[in-house]
This record gives structure tokens, sequence and C-alpha cells, in this order.
């Protein structure tokens, strides 16, 4: 039986065998920004990704952060999401410590609205690389772990594809409707919706 990095953490486990189902690993410096991350769950549950969730702070818990990035390759990883909040130090320290692409998600905070947690990621040391995505924009953090994954995944690509065909119906309909209603009616729509 494969443990999840939190079953093997308390057990004292770290060397446990690599997991091929579970790719994505979703990790947070808090519980508080657990329902910004949930959007990039639910990119996996849509995608039909396997994924584990972490909270895994820099700053509380540095140890547990050394060890889940220096072992998220060997548990059979691809690719890490990381949001952070304030300071931000955790998609940075986690793509210095793991050979596997990380996504940095900046977390709107209450005092620099998320900005500070931005500048916090976007600005990496060459040689460290963190995608990083919109302040608060965890979907499109998964969205482009998906991407990541279906570049070796035919099937995991053509899912990707169907997603950008509905995209682009979606935004068809809307533009059918707002021809239809006019600008006036349809933001009324929009309003009331």
């Amino acid at each position: 039986m494969t443990l999840s990095f939190a079953e093997a953490s308390a057990e004292g486990q770290t060397n446990q065998q690599p997991n091929p189902q579970i790719e994505v690993g979703i990790i947070m410096g808090s519980d508080s920004d657990l329902p910004t991350m949930m959007d990039a769950i639910a990119i996996c549950e849509d995608f039909e990704v396997a994924y584990e969730v972490a909270i895994v702070s820099a700053h509380r818990t540095p140890q547990t952060m050394i060890t889940y990035a220096e072992t998220a390759h060997m548990r059979g990883l691809k690719v890490i999401i990381a949001g952070a909040g304030g300071a931000a130090h955790l998609p940075g320290m986690v793509a210095a410590l793991s050979p596997l692409p990380v996504i940095g998600v900046p977390i709107k905070t209450s005092t620099l609205s998320g900005v500070d947690s931005l500048y916090s990621i976007v600005q990496m040391p060459s040689g460290i690389p963190v995608a990083t995505v919109a302040i608060g924009n965890a979907q499109n953090a998964g969205l482009l772990a998906v991407q990541m994954l279906g570049a070796h995944s035919p099937d995991l690509l053509e899912k990707v594809l169907s997603y950008r065909e509905q995209l682009k119906k979606m935004v068809s309909d809307k533009q059918m409707q707002l021809e239809k209603l006019g600008a006036r009616q349809y933001l009324k729509q929009m309003i009331n919706t």
C-alpha cells in the first residue's frame, strides 16, 4: 500500500514507493489558502488527474517542506502547484529543492491584495524557475499542470483540446446572445443571473 505524503510523514517514512497514479502535488502554506486552491483541485478532478493535497508551510514547518520537495519526484509526482500568501516563499523554496516543475499561485492577502505574494513568487533567480499564475488563479495553475502532463499523454491532451473547444463555444454562444438581446438587455440579464 502506498501512503499519502501526510501518512508517510506522520509515520516517519520518507522513502516510500512511488505512486504512479498521483501526478500532481497541490500544496499550500496554510489552510486559509485552501478556498483558493480548491480551483486547482477541481481542475484535476475534471480532467481525471490524480493529485494529493498537503499543508506545507515554508516558515512553520520548514523540515516538512524540505522533505516534501526532495521526495516528490521519488513518490511519482510530475508537477507541484504551490499556493502561498504574504511572504509567499513556499513555491520558490520547493522549486529550489525539487527537480519537478513548480507552479506558484499567489494568494490574495488583506494587506496588499496579493501583490506582495505575486512579487515574491515571480521574482526567482536565474536557474530556479517557478511558473507563476495571476493572483488567486489556481484554476490556471491546475490547467497548466494538466497541459504539462498532456504533453506526454495523448488521452489527456485530447481532453485539453476538448476543453478549449468548450471555451470557444461558450464565447460564441455569449456573442450570439449579445447580438440577439442588445448590450443593455444582455447586461441586465448578466446582473440578474
